[in-house]
């Protein structure tokens, strides 16, 4: 949540500061701004607004300096204002921060800091940083002892970047339950709150573990741990992610890129090694029991893992949402597996503390490479998605969605509950699934767009499926809500008839998830739902398999798909539900990579 960068010794200083947090935009957008050190004095400019339409009005980019930070914010403490942007100045303008994070006890600090004269510009707790910098560099004039006792006197979690005129060679940068890398490059070094920061500039990166603070040269860098003092030794990462992933490549919006990109993410996602898969699938077998936790669109992935589960290898785990994990009793023995596209999402680390502290085993499965989480836990694999920019996640929950049923089949192997036999075929499914995915991209994207068209004037939605295509529905509505901003409620279809059927009528619209007529109990109860919502005046809007004349029949409208294996039908109508999604959001006119108060890391509670 909110972007941080800073660069230390740049050439096309301005521009290159600009360039580093548009590529954290996703992580929020409601203001942004910069601070330089230019003739021993503190630059800074900001406003309200996107990255671009503040540069237009601050010209962020024909700023002149050698050393500086930047920020992007989505706001928590205080409204959008130009006063609550980042950075933030000290009152004697000497010091500049930028924060990601929430100080808890700021309202305290802030009372006594008015008690002592300080004046404040804004509502927000980072000011109240700021000052606490100022007051004790006035107390022991060492720049990196006032960092540390204004460090000591805040409570919370956070990343800080902080720059000084009283040091115009350095940047002092802390991590506390925040993500924050650093980036090396040759006479210029940079930090940021991902890899997206500085991935144009440099492919070698160094993660901040947990209580370490950095001060960061244009050609140097000390790593130090806040409890010791002692310095810290790092291993520096060689990114593999490929610049051109970010990029959109003639693409109109981001989230349309990156639903093109999933044949090759579904390539990738095939590439992990079967160890790693096994690995996780045999802590499932060993454990006492194992529950499966993400929050957002990886819950949903979590909730169609558990059928897949329970459908290929008998077993069934409880699928949580990580913001309620607290309430489950934790045991030595148990396992938990959690979901996250940034390896930084909060409620997970919090719940993933919590299930280490009873003494669960832990894993994860993560896109971002040197994350909180993948450093976390005891086995983690890394999905090499590659960069997700859109802040509606597409790419990156069916790459995890195709690795857990990965495990499921190993899981399946090891119990017995599969045959040697029907492993291979399904593995070969999976080889094939990447070029049924690209095939139904090309072909059915015009049909899908048809029918958001003619739709997207509808508020309220009901999504509908049965089986393992009720979570395909949450997933899917959520998509719906989120980049069109009308309503779309996600349930099981046998749900309908009990209470949410008083609200059918021509008004509202049902999608119904329907699966292939070979699921023949999934597929009837399906149909009846359908009839019954038809019956009422409802209109019917049907993702069916070509063939299915029933389904047909009973559907005002709908996309035909062409047969594919019933392992991957639910994953194919989760890509076509993407796309409808995008296509209503499209003729609406919304801003589909940036919606309205979403970001795309949620690192705060």
């Amino acid at each position: 949540m909110c972007g941080i960068s800073g660069i230390v010794h740049s050439e096309n200083f301005g521009r290159n500061l600009l360039n580093s947090i548009r590529n954290l935009e996703y992580r929020g957008y409601d203001s942004c701004g910069v601070a330089v050190i230019q003739n021993g004095k503190i630059d800074l400019r900001k406003n309200i607004g996107g990255i671009d339409d503040v540069n237009l009005k601050e010209r962020l980019d024909q700023m002149q300096g050698k050393i500086g930070i930047a920020h992007t914010r989505w706001a928590t403490h205080g409204s959008v204002t130009q006063e609550n942007a980042h950075p933030h100045l000290s009152a004697n303008r000497k010091f500049a921060v930028v924060h990601n994070g929430i100080i808890s006890n700021y309202q305290q600090l802030r009372e006594r800091l008015l008690s002592e004269g300080v004046c404040f510009e804004s509502l927000t707790d980072t000011e109240v940083f700021v000052n606490l910098l100022e007051k004790s560099f006035a107390e022991s004039n060492d720049l990196e002892q006032a960092f540390l006792t204004a460090l000591q006197q805040i409570e919370g979690s956070f990343s800080i970047v902080m720059l000084s005129s009283h040091d115009p060679e350095h940047l002092y940068c802390v991590k506390k339950e925040s993500p924050l890398l650093l980036g090396l490059g040759e006479g210029c070094n940079y930090v940021g709150s991902d890899i997206n920061a500085f991935l144009e500039y440099t492919r070698k990166a160094v993660v901040l573990d947990e209580g370490e603070y950095v001060i960061l040269g244009p050609n140097d860098y000390q790593i130090r741990s806040l409890k010791t003092g002692k310095k810290v030794n790092k291993s520096v990462l060689q990114i593999d992610w490929d610049l051109e992933t970010s990029k959109k490549g003639g693409y109109s919006h981001y989230m349309l890129k990156e639903i093109f990109d999933e044949p090759q993410t579904v390539r990738q996602a095939m590439q992990i090694p079967k160890e790693q898969i096994s690995a996780i699938a045999e802590m499932f077998d060993g454990s006492s029991r194992s529950y499966l936790m993400g929050v957002g669109t990886t819950y949903y992935v979590a909730c169609i893992s558990q059928y897949y589960i329970s459908t290929i290898a008998d077993r069934y785990y409880s699928a949580l949402s990580s913001d309620e994990f607290s309430v489950v009793d934790i045991h030595k023995g148990d396992m938990v597996l959690a979901i996250s596209q940034s390896g930084e999402t909060y409620d997970t680390k919090t719940a993933l503390v919590n299930a280490k502290d009873c003494g669960a085993q832990t894993a994860a499965i993560v896109n971002v490479m040197g994350s909180t989480i993948s450093m976390m836990v005891d086995h983690v694999i890394m999905q090499g998605s590659g960069p997700e920019i859109c802040v509606v996640s597409t790419k990156a929950a069916l790459a995890q969605t195709f690795i857990m049923v990965r495990v499921a089949l190993e899981l399946g192997l090891i119990r017995g509950r599969i045959t040697k036999k029907v492993y291979q075929k399904y593995q070969r499914d999976l080889e094939e699934f990447p070029e049924i995915v690209e095939k139904i991209l090309n072909e059915q994207s015009g049909f899908v767009r048809n029918i958001a068209r003619d739709t997207s004037h509808v508020e309220h939605w009901l999504f509908l499926g049965c089986g393992v295509y009720y979570p395909v529905a949450m997933e899917s509505a959520l998509k719906m809500k989120e980049v069109t901003y009308q309503h779309a409620e996600g349930m099981p279809a046998g749900f309908l008839k009990h209470g949410t059927l008083s609200m059918v009528e021509s008004a509202v619209h049902s999608l119904f998830f329907v699966p292939p007529p070979e699921q023949k109990e999934l597929h009837e109860r399906t149909l009846i739902a359908m009839e019954q919502v038809k019956s009422r005046g409802g209109t019917v809007i049907a993702l069916i398999f070509q063939g299915d004349d029933r389904a047909q029949g009973l559907a005002s409208q709908s996309v035909k798909i062409p047969p594919v294996s019933t392992l991957f039908a639910p994953l194919i109508q989760m890509i076509i539900a993407q796309m409808f999604a995008y296509y209503a959001a499209l003729d609406l006119g919304r801003n589909i990579d940036k919606p309205r108060n979403l970001a795309k890391s949620v690192t705060v509670g």
